[in-house]
């Protein structure tokens, strides 16, 4: 897997005031051969802009962050997957150095943690301590240890899809895949610098925070099977 295919996934929601520079820094920054893939719900350009830079968009009308992964994986033509969020958080740049990474030490999903490098004033305070809490309630229910249990860019093998029992559409999708990745393959997380976001806000931190750890509860004792 000398020059892998990468598929980079990006679900999209009124994204058009940050995808035209989220495209234009996957296309100045990966070497490696790549498509660009798009799961959109968007009421605003998002989808022609990001047609125009050459992107593949699939309109996705359901709504939720998990349903729109789903949808995405199962259009995924690369050896590699790369997801990136359409608000200009998530550096690029890292892409070919941790695909490169992953291949070289044979692993087979690499989660990218936002807090090690974290810049000032990146992300809430709030935003700081769910996460904390929600990283305490991951290891104690299911024992595995994570700086970042909700961060969205992945790097990972796309030969293990048909493996992974996720069941969230909503952003408990997130805490989902790594509970899987970790519990069956081989994974391990990478620092990256993350980014002032822009556009329209999406994340509601205690709602969504709270929706996230009764989801990690229920999922502890209800098992999920496959995506549908």
């Amino acid at each position: 897997m000398s020059d892998p295919m990468i598929t980079i996934l990006i679900p999209t929601m009124n994204e058009e005031q940050s995808i035209g520079k989220v495209i234009e820094r996957i296309k100045s920054s990966v070497k490696h051969t790549y498509e660009i893939v798009l799961i959109d719900n968007s009421r605003d350009k998002t989808p022609e802009i990001a047609r125009s830079m050459g992107a593949n968009v699939i309109t996705e009308k359901r709504k939720g962050y998990g349903r729109a992964y789903k949808t995405g994986f199962k259009n995924v033509k690369g050896e590699i997957v790369v997801t990136l969020d359409g608000d200009n958080t998530y550096p690029p740049e890292v892409i070919d150095e941790y695909v490169d990474y992953l291949i070289k030490n044979d692993l087979d999903f690499i989660s990218c943690e936002r807090l090690t490098l974290l810049p000032k004033n990146s992300m809430s305070t709030a935003h700081k301590i769910g996460n904390f809490v929600l990283n305490i309630a991951f290891l104690s229910l299911f024992f595995i240890k994570l700086k970042d249990s909700q961060s969205g860019m992945w790097i990972f093998k796309s030969k293990i899809i048909p493996y992974l029992d996720v069941c969230s559409n909503g952003m408990a999708f997130s805490e989902e895949l790594k509970m899987e990745a970790w519990s069956k393959f081989k994974a391990k997380e990478l620092p990256i610098k993350y980014g002032l976001r822009e556009g329209e806000k999406k994340l509601q931190t205690f709602k969504d925070g709270i929706k996230n750890l009764l989801y990690l509860i229920e999922r502890r004792f209800k098992k999920c099977k496959g995506i549908d």
